[in-house]
């Protein structure tokens, strides 16, 4: 898995890669954490790029939600790729994440 990030504004864009299996999903949350708590309460994470996602990494990315509502702030999924996309509707966590098809519109959107 590879992540990049960057900043427009106030809100920190997050863009995903690779596989977010076992291994790497931890590496995600951590790095979710890590900016959310430096302050980054408002995220958009771009999963255009993901090959798979596994339930870890479901799990990673419904704590970091939680989090940044905690913390005031939000955590919205940008362009998920197909097979992202059917693990987030799998899941059902479609119903409480907030879903753009592109990273202009997700960033917009706050």
């Amino acid at each position: 898995m590879r992540l990049e990030r960057s900043i427009h504004g106030n809100i920190l864009v997050v863009e995903a890669g690779g596989n977010i299996d076992s291994v790497s999903a931890e590496q995600l949350g951590s790095f979710l954490q890590f900016e959310i708590e430096a302050g980054k309460r408002y995220v958009v994470l771009d999963l255009k790029g993901v090959d798979k996602i596994g339930q870890d990494g479901l799990w990673e990315m419904a704590t970091a939600l939680k989090r940044a509502r905690f913390c005031r702030g939000d955590l919205r999924l940008a362009q998920p790729s197909d097979r992202a996309r059917e693990a987030i509707e799998l899941s059902g966590l479609d119903q409480i994440f907030r879903i753009f098809e592109s990273q202009a519109d997700a960033v917009a959107s706050f």
